[in-house]
């Protein structure tokens, strides 16, 4: 080894022969030796620093090797042309109301509407188009039913928000889809839905069987559903279930939460029975066949 000025030390003599050896090599150093170097302050210090650094570097490159503790959204040589990830909103936003105007209002609407009936099963309806409202075990049209009293119920605000909730659907299927929002009629039955746990009395209260929207109603092209309430808060079961080979798919519902898919074969569906609480829904549909549409329900 070359010292410090560059010159090559002088090697020690032994047998007439000369033999290199490195300098003070730990493994020619006794016990004794190595213990009073590492009684030395700034030696142990140093030996201290080197050892927590070693261990946050394993620390840190555990965390991002792919044993699942670590989950890569975006890899480098991947193109991603559209990733949502859903998180929880935090407290920050606890200054505003979660669901301010258009869920709560909404709700409104079909708790007035369904206090006036309601089914002696566990589904009921109330279609503003129509005026289909489930009574016992019928419908009635609670315009005719009821006439002037209406006034009494709804006002010409439920309406416009009904038309502005439609519109909104409207315009997202569009967008998610591709298509011209222009191309999307409103088409019947929309109404909306309240599920509680009660025995079905008829066939109409029966609704966890599967099918397909397009065979059940044939004018239904585009399938939405507004939720009005929260899943394992306001009721039990109830989730929406698409049926498909391998593993079904399911959306536990949400107040707020807009969900939406082609009515065809290719979304075979169901809603879950209800196991407590009430469930509330809006239910609306469009067709791409104009002679199918409906204007917006108009205040009487």
């Amino acid at each position: 080894a070359a010292s410090r000025e560059g010159r090559n030390p002088r090697a020690p003599e032994s047998n007439g022969a000369a033999e290199r050896r490195e300098p003070d090599t730990k493994k020619d150093r006794s016990p004794r030796e190595v213990q009073r170097l590492w009684q030395r302050p700034w030696l142990r210090t140093a030996g201290l620093g080197a050892g927590l650094v070693l261990t946050t570097l394993l620390l840190w490159s555990n965390l991002g090797a792919e044993d699942g503790v670590t989950e890569v959204l975006a890899r480098r040589g991947e193109v991603v042309a559209g990733r949502f990830i859903e998180v929880p909103c935090s407290e920050d936003y606890d200054s505003h109301r979660r669901f301010e105007g258009t869920v709560p209002q909404a709700l409104r609407i079909a708790e007035k509407g369904l206090s006036l009936g309601g089914s002696d099963g566990g589904a009921s309806i109330l279609d503003l188009h129509s005026g289909a409202l489930s009574v016992g075990k019928h419908f009635v049209n609670l315009y005719r039913y009821f006439g002037d009293k209406i006034q009494n119920i709804f006002s010409e605000e439920d309406f416009q928000l009904y038309r502005e909730v439609r519109q909104k659907v409207q315009l997202t299927i569009a967008e998610a889809f591709g298509i011209s929002a222009s191309s999307l009629h409103l088409t019947k039955p929309t109404f909306f839905s309240r599920i509680n746990s009660t025995e079905a009395r008829t066939a109409h209260d029966e609704y966890w069987h599967a099918h397909v929207d397009k065979v059940t109603y044939g004018s239904f092209d585009y399938t939405s559903l507004l939720y009005l309430s929260d899943y394992l808060e306001d009721f039990g079961g109830g989730r929406f279930v698409f049926m498909e080979e391998g593993a079904n798919k399911t959306v536990e519902p949400r107040a707020g939460r807009v969900s939406f898919f082609t009515s065809g074969s290719e979304n075979l569906h169901r809603v879950e029975k209800v196991h407590w609480g009430t469930r509330y829904a809006i239910t609306i549909a469009f067709s791409c066949n104009p002679d199918h549409g409906i204007e917006d329900p108009a205040f009487p």
